[in-house]
């Protein structure tokens, strides 16, 4: 079931190409625990779109004998892997060795120290919640599990907040794979343009933080 050939080469480098088709190559072959893999490597290595991974995962449901809630149960189970497991270096790593290691290897892995902070003030801002807000946000899905573990989140309130945020993207996209067949890759021209609303709301909302800040500060000193 070779599907990845129509894949839009215009609007993706060569090295995501071979990186996508490697991932459908992945899934293809091994069905549920290609997907399983791939969703913890996601995780942990973010340059591993899920944008690729579920929308394609649906699809497969439609060629295949896999079923598209069992691949929703799989993804789903495969994203809390990773996360706890990012969760847990968090904990036992540090924040100082983690951000030594983003410094020396983040051109790698597409990570810059300004994404781990982003990722680290979001939740010394919003807490708890900001796990689950966040897996629907892409490459904060994967790091916001760094802080929570540096910050010793309780594991059972992590456990869970992943898991709903997680379902809830997993089931979106793979749902979105279904619905759209052969054509899955659009899937990918919706989430570049939901990623660049996102972090543009995110930009607005961090500017009204501070010019309320900045107004608040200007008073106190009147």
């Amino acid at each position: 079931m070779r599907t990845i050939e129509a894949y839009p080469t215009a609007s993706v480098s060569f090295m995501e190409e071979n990186m996508n088709n490697w991932i459908t190559e992945i899934m293809e072959q091994y069905g549920y625990v290609g997907i399983f893999v791939m969703m913890c490597l996601e995780n942990l290595f973010p340059p591993i779109p899920s944008e690729v991974i579920l929308p394609f995962g649906g699809f497969m449901t439609t060629t295949s004998s896999l079923e598209w809630y069992a691949v929703i149960i799989v993804a789903t189970t495969g994203s809390l892997t990773g996360a706890l497991a990012l969760y847990m270096v968090g904990i036992l790593v540090g924040r100082e060795k983690i951000e030594g290691f983003v410094l020396r290897w983040g051109h790698i892995l597409r990570i810059q120290s300004s994404d781990l902070a982003r990722a680290d003030a979001w939740f010394e801002r919003y807490g708890y919640w900001t796990v689950f807000l966040c897996r629907m946000v892409p490459l904060l899905r994967s790091l916001i599990s760094i802080p929570a573990g540096m910050w010793k989140m309780n594991v059972t309130q992590f456990v869970l907040l992943t898991t709903i945020g997680s379902l809830i993207w997993n089931t979106t996209l793979i749902l979105m794979g279904v619905w759209l067949g052969r054509s899955w890759t659009h899937v990918l021209d919706f989430m570049e343009l939901y990623s660049t609303f996102l972090y543009a709301l995110v930009a607005i909302g961090a500017l009204y933080v501070s010019v309320r800040w900045m107004q608040r500060y200007r008073r106190s000193w009147k």
